[in-house]
């Protein structure tokens, strides 16, 4: 060695005698991923000229403790020669490299440098590297451990996330695609592969499935639905006819009524109509659906629906009475509701009385005939004349006439007309001798008369 290189051992060891100074010669990751099937690298930083210093490397498996390589600078690595095709080392950088990862490869490998002086101890640096090997996952498949009907509070059931091929899975749950919440009853195994539900319930029934995860991988399983018999719960009767209050329901006379017994239940109820008259009771029918003629119930009665669970081996029943009344709506039904209310009928006659009223009043009144008839058959001013009789125009002289007899035989040369004898009737000693009715027809008027 010359003197450059008893420098650096001497500068080496100075650091390695100090605290925590090992840490910057060499640099080592402490875990490593892998995959099975595939190639490796072991990776070894150096921070120090290998080309410099005297130094001795040493790879070992900690499981057998066993040697893999063994390596001095400026000499040939020596391997194992039982594993020599599994590892490549790599003297430029100190590295080991997996040629084909196994199952058997996962394993702590411990790195060991030792530098040596020529009048120094040698100094010596370890590093241990932690190889996981993992394996990409199979689709996990769920297994139920029994394929036969659950009951509620009688059955329990285990789901088993099943991975076939794979390593360090992680298993997470799923219930309708979302993260499953626990409660008493669910039990996690220890590897979280498994789920025991005791008993089963209502509430677990739905879609369930598992995720299986490594480092490489993820995976989730097809759903399989979780379902459980339970039941009956909220039992209760309905109608669309009628009124109800309560447990009462008022239904028409004239109407036939339905009932239906409804649960919540599975599988289906099997229900039972039953009739109440004081202690005593009388079983109608059997099914969901109950009719009653109300018309055949002369006073308010009492019925009950019974529902039961053939797989719960569970029941329960709900009472109810029925009174008849007239509300008024089942003679329609019977004869047919009309599209026309009475009502409008009603308000349609009423408005033709008044228009036809009001036609009438106008005509009596206005006279609208012998108004157009004055209004185009009246002459011009300019043609007005004297007729031969000595009157204005003869269609003004057409009327009735009235010839009376005053007291004193004076008579009236003049003609009266009705409208003179209007204002004579209020006089007391005016006496009315004799009555005429004169149709005057004034003659043709001749061309002189005209002129």
């Amino acid at each position: 060695m010359g003197a450059v290189g008893v420098a650096v051992v001497v500068l080496l060891c100075a650091m390695t005698a100090m605290s925590g100074a090992d840490m910057e010669l060499i640099t080592v990751p402490s875990v490593m991923y892998g995959i099975k099937g595939e190639s490796l690298s072991i990776p070894v930083e150096t921070h120090f000229d290998v080309k410099a210093v005297k130094f001795q490397v040493f790879w070992y498996e900690n499981r057998t403790g066993a040697l893999l390589v063994g390596y001095e600078n400026g000499r040939k690595a020596m391997t194992n020669l039982q594993l020599e095709d599994t590892f490549i080392f790599s003297p430029h950088n100190l590295s080991l490299t997996f040629n084909q990862l196994d199952l058997a490869t996962e394993d702590n490998y411990r790195l060991e440098i030792i530098f040596s002086g020529k009048d120094k101890k040698p100094e010596k640096l370890t590093r241990t590297v932690r190889l996981i090997v993992n394996v990409r996952l199979s689709p996990p498949v769920l297994v139920k451990n029994s394929q036969s009907t659950l009951v509620e509070d009688q059955d329990n059931v285990t789901l088993t996330c099943v991975v076939e091929k794979g390593a360090k899975a992680r298993f997470q749950w799923l219930k309708n695609n979302k993260p499953f919440e626990l409660s008493k009853r669910h039990t996690f195994s220890q590897t979280n592969n498994s789920l025991l539900i005791s008993p089963v319930r209502k509430e677990d029934i739905g879609m369930y499935s598992c995720v299986a995860e490594n480092a490489i991988s993820q995976k989730q399983s097809q759903a399989m639905e979780l379902s459980v018999f339970y039941g009956p719960y909220n039992l209760k009767v309905n109608t669309d006819n009628g009124l109800r209050i309560g447990e009462v329901f008022t239904v028409d006379h004239a109407e036939v009524i339905y009932f239906d017994c409804l649960a919540d239940s599975n599988p289906p109820n099997t229900c039972v109509w039953i009739s109440r008259t004081g202690n005593n009771t009388e079983v109608l029918m059997t099914g969901p659906r109950f009719e009653v003629p109300s018309y055949t119930l002369g006073q308010p009665s009492k019925f009950l629906c019974r529902a039961f669970n053939n797989m719960t081996q569970k029941q329960d029943e709900t009472h109810f009475t029925l009174v008849v009344a007239n509300l008024g709506r089942g003679r329609e039904k019977l004869q047919g509701a009309s599209t026309v209310s009475p009502l409008t009928v009603i308000t349609v006659l009423a408005l033709i009385i008044i228009i036809c009223m009001v036609f009438v009043f106008f005509k009596k009144t206005c006279h609208p005939k012998r108004v157009l008839m004055k209004i185009y058959s009246r002459p011009m001013p300019e043609q007005k004349g004297l007729h031969r009789s000595g009157h204005e125009d003869a269609t003004e002289d057409f009327g009735i006439y009235e010839f009376v007899s005053l007291p004193g035989g004076k008579m009236e040369s003049n003609h009266a007309s009705c409208r003179s004898l209007a204002r004579l009737d209020s006089a007391k000693d005016l006496h009315t001798t004799i009555y005429d009715v004169i149709r005057h027809v004034p003659e043709t008027p001749t061309l002189s008369l005209l002129k």
